[in-house]
C-alpha cells in the first residue's frame, strides 16, 4: 500500500494524463518516482570492466571465449541475426523458444480473474498485469534454443490449461501457440526481428497476441515494447524493454497503455512500469504503477488522471518466490516447464523436452550439447533438401496459415491460426483405454515430416 507521503502530489497525474498522443514523453517522469520507490539496483548499462571479470569468473565466459566470439560476430553489426548465425552453446539455456512462449502462462489466474470481472476497466487491469508478469523471467540473459521446424511443446497440469506451440517456419523463424482453459483462449503468432549492434542486440516483436475472454467473448490485442539485450560480450549482460505496451479491447475500444522506463546509469528507472487504463474516448480511468520485477498496483483516477479521493493503491500482482542461486536464473515455473511432470500422456515425439542437445545442456555436458545441436541442424538442412527435391512445402500440423497479413510497428506478419486438431488429438489420447504407457524419457526426438534422413 502507498504511504501517506506517497499519496501526495496528485497534480503530477494531471500533468501526464492530457491524452494518448503525448503519453510516452510524459511518462518519462515516472509515476513510480512520485510514489517513492527506493533501493535501485546498481547497474552500469555500459558494462564496467569489473562486471565482465566477475561474470567470467562465474563460469559463463572465459576471456578468450569473449575475444573469439567478438571476432566472429563483429562482421554482423547492423544485421538481423535471428537465424543466420550459428551460436555456441555456452550462451544457451536448456529451454527452447517454444517453451519460453509457455512461460506467460505462469500467472494465467489473472486472465481467469479478468474473465470473471464485470468491471470493463478492472478487466484490463488484470489482463495487462498478466502481460507484464512474464517480464521477470524474461530478464534471463541466456539464449533459448531455436526450435527445429516442426518441433512442438505441450503443457498440461497448470490451471486447467492445455498449451500447444509449434515451429511453423524456419526462414523466417516463426512459432505459433494456443492455450485454453474454461475462462480464456490465448493465440499467438511469434516472429522476431533483430538488429545486432556489436555488444548489444535490439529485438523487435513482429508478432500478434490475442486473448479471448470466454464469458463475454471479449477479444484483447497485445502489442509489447521492443527489447534490448545489453553487454552481450563485454560487461554485465542485462535485458531492458523501454517503450510502450498497449493492450486493446477490440470489442469496446478501451485500452491500457503502460510505459516501461529505460535503464539509466546506476539502474535509475529500471524495472519501472507506469500507465493508465483508458476508455474508448481516451479518458483515463485507472492508473497502474509498479515494477515488472516486483509487483503492480492500481488506483482509480478522475478524468485528469489524479487518484480519486478516498482511494488507495491496491496490489494486483506480485512476483513469485524464486529458487536461490539457480544456475540459469530459472523460476520454479521455468523448472516446471522443463519437467516431464507437466507433460501430457503420450507426449508428442516432436516435443522440446526430448531434444538431446537441450537435455545434454541441462545435465551440464556442453560438448555433447554442441555436437547434438549441430547434428539436429544438419538433419534440418537434409530434410529441407529432401522436401525441395520432391517439390513439397512444409505443412504445420496444429496450425494453419490464415492468409491474413497483419501490420505491426516493425513489419508485416503472416498470421497462423490454431486449427483445433490438437484438441481432438489430446481428447482421443486421454480417453483411450490403452494403458500401455511408454517411458517418456525413452522417446526419440522426432519433429521430421520426412523420415530416413541421412547426415551428409
Amino acid at each position: 500500500m502507498a504511504s501517506k507521503d506517497q499519496k501526495q502530489g496528485g497534480g503530477f497525474f494531471a500533468s501526464i494524463a492530457s491524452g494518448l498522443s503525448n503519453f510516452g514523453n510524459a511518462m518519462h517522469k515516472s509515476v513510480n518516482g512520485l510514489l517513492g520507490y527506493e533501493g535501485l539496483e546498481v547497474i552500469n548499462p555500459e558494462g564496467a570492466a569489473e562486471d565482465a571479470e566477475e561474470e567470467a569468473q562465474r563460469g559463463r565466459w572465459k576471456q578468450e571465449d569473449r575475444d573469439g566470439y567478438w571476432k566472429m560476430m563483429h562482421k554482423y553489426i547492423g544485421s538481423d541475426i535471428t537465424s543466420m548465425v550459428t551460436l555456441p552453446v555456452i550462451i544457451f539455456e536448456p529451454m527452447t523458444m517454444l517453451q519460453k512462449m509457455a512461460e506467460i502462462m505462469e500467472f494465467s489466474s489473472l486472465l481467469d480473474k479478468a474473465d470473471e470481472c464485470e468491471d470493463p476497466y478492472m478487466r484490463l487491469v488484470y489482463a495487462s498485469s498478466w502481460a507484464i508478469s512474464v517480464y521477470f523471467p524474461y530478464q534471463r540473459t541466456w539464449k533459448p534454443f531455436n526450435p527445429i521446424l516442426g518441433e512442438t511443446y505441450e503443457m498440461v497440469n497448470h490451471g486447467g490449461i492445455t498449451f500447444i506451440s509449434e515451429q511453423v517456419s524456419h526462414h523466417p523463424p516463426m512459432s505459433a501457440g494456443h492455450a485454453e482453459n474454461e475462462h480464456f483462449t490465448y493465440d499467438v503468432t511469434s516472429k522476431l526481428k533483430t538488429k545486432f549492434l556489436g555488444n548489444s542486440v535490439d529485438v523487435y516483436p513482429v508478432g500478434r497476441t490475442h486473448v479471448t475472454l470466454k464469458r463475454d467473448g471479449v477479444v484483447l490485442d497485445l502489442v509489447p515494447p521492443p527489447t534490448k539485450v545489453n553487454n552481450l560480450i563485454f560487461g554485465r549482460t542485462f535485458v531492458d524493454s523501454p517503450g510502450e505496451m498497449i493492450m486493446t479491447n477490440l470489442t469496446t475500444g478501451d485500452k491500457v497503455v503502460l510505459y516501461f522506463q529505460p535503464c539509466g546509469w546506476f539502474g535509475a528507472g529500471r524495472y519501472e512500469v507506469d500507465g493508465y487504463v483508458y476508455n474508448a474516448a481516451e479518458e483515463p480511468k485507472i492508473l497502474i504503477t509498479g515494477k515488472w520485477n516486483e509487483s503492480l498496483s492500481y488506483q482509480p483516477c478522475d478524468l485528469e488522471g489524479e487518484p480519486l479521493p478516498g482511494t488507495e493503491l491496491k496490489e494486483v500482482w506480485r512476483v513469485a518466490d524464486v529458487p536461490e542461486n539457480d544456475k540459469f536464473q530459472y523460476t520454479h515455473f521455468a523448472h516446471k516447464i522443463n519437467s516431464f511432470d507437466t507433460a501430457p500422456r503420450k507426449l508428442l515425439a516432436s516435443d522440446s523436452r526430448l531434444r538431446p542437445d537441450r537435455y545434454a545442456l541441462e545435465m551440464g555436458n556442453l560438448s555433447k550439447a554442441g555436437s547434438e545441436k549441430s547434428s539436429l541442424e544438419e538433419r534440418q538442412r537434409a530434410e529441407k533438401r529432401s522436401r525441395e527435391a520432391n517439390g513439397h512445402q512444409f505443412t504445420p500440423r496444429w496450425f494453419d496459415i490464415s492468409g491474413e497479413i497483419t501490420p505491426t510497428p516493425w513489419g508485416d506478419l503472416e498470421v497462423y491460426q490454431y486449427n483445433g486438431k490438437y484438441t481432438a488429438h489430446r481428447s482421443a489420447v486421454d480417453s483411450s483405454d490403452d494403458l500401455d504407457e511408454v517411458d517418456i524419457r525413452s522417446i526419440e526426438f522426432n519433429p521430421w515430416q520426412y523420415g530416413n534422413l541421412t547426415v551428409e
